[in-house]
């Protein structure tokens, strides 16, 4: 990763809050405290043809998000203020926005703990552009085009042990009427499985089916999805055995009763 002709702090700074004016271009943020990346980011991502907004802090990123729907957000993990795990957080509380972290931490621990926060992937400084430009079509590629929603099924609902999963909204709803939001990673995972109540998913057909022809695609991160969506399906702190481990054979879902 090499910056050409950098661009002042003041420079980056300006484009804070840019909205996103046209809904059909892509609207990427950058979250980067670093003014040299931040504006080497900015300029190779308007390259690409898409809108861009950039931000150091949680308040400006929430700023930048209640402004313009953001399609996905390029987060930096070491920054002056809140952490980038700090701000993903927040981000997956209100936001559907892909979150791609970007970190000179590049040891498993700190990618684990990224992808098990809720970002869809993570990538390493230095970086190449060329190769972060791939990672991002291939994240809104699945956003774009999730396995979620054929045209036709855009009140498709789910009912399953007292839960009530809306693929459209990316969201679940307990008994008590509480919404869990869903990453869009999850809500596909959960979409495939329950239109496969009972089948044994080894975790390379789970793997092809969330990520289609991509590479550089780490082996655990279906392991960490299936993890996260445990986690939501808790009741009262107590993880239910819907999403079951078949040990050599891979994953199934089993809940009592399921009806859509």
């Amino acid at each position: 990763m090499s910056a050409h002709n950098p661009p002042s702090s003041s420079s980056c700074e300006s484009e804070k809050q840019t909205p996103s004016l046209e809904a059909e271009i892509p609207h990427i943020l950058v979250v980067e405290d670093d003014p040299e990346i931040c504006g080497l980011l900015q300029r190779y991502l308007k390259r690409l043809g898409y809108q861009v907004s950039t931000a150091v802090t949680l308040a400006e990123v929430m700023a930048v998000q209640q402004n313009a729907p953001v399609d996905l957000t390029l987060l930096d993990l070491m920054l002056p203020q809140e952490d980038g795990q700090t701000i993903c957080r927040h981000l997956r509380q209100f936001s559907d926005t892909r979150i791609v972290m970007l970190s000179a931490l590049n040891d498993l621990r700190n990618r684990i703990s990224g992808l098990d926060l809720g970002a869809d992937d993570y990538i390493s400084k230095p970086f190449d552009l060329e190769e972060l430009g791939a990672r991002i079509r291939a994240v809104l590629r699945r956003t774009a085009s999730p396995v979620t929603l054929p045209a036709a099924d855009q009140t498709l609902q789910y009912r399953f042990d007292n839960w009530l999963f809306e693929p459209a909204k990316r969201a679940l709803y307990a008994q008590t009427g509480i919404r869990i939001a869903l990453t869009g990673s999850e809500t596909d995972l959960l979409l495939i499985f329950c239109q496969n109540v009972q089948r044994v998913f080894p975790r390379e057909e789970l793997l092809a089916r969330m990520h289609g022809e991509e590479k550089n695609v780490d082996s655990r991160a279906i392991d960490l999805l299936i993890s996260r969506l445990r986690r939501k399906l808790s009741h009262q702190g107590r993880q239910l055995e819907l999403i079951r481990t078949i040990r050599g054979d891979g994953y199934i879902f089993d809940p009592d009763t399921i009806r859509s």
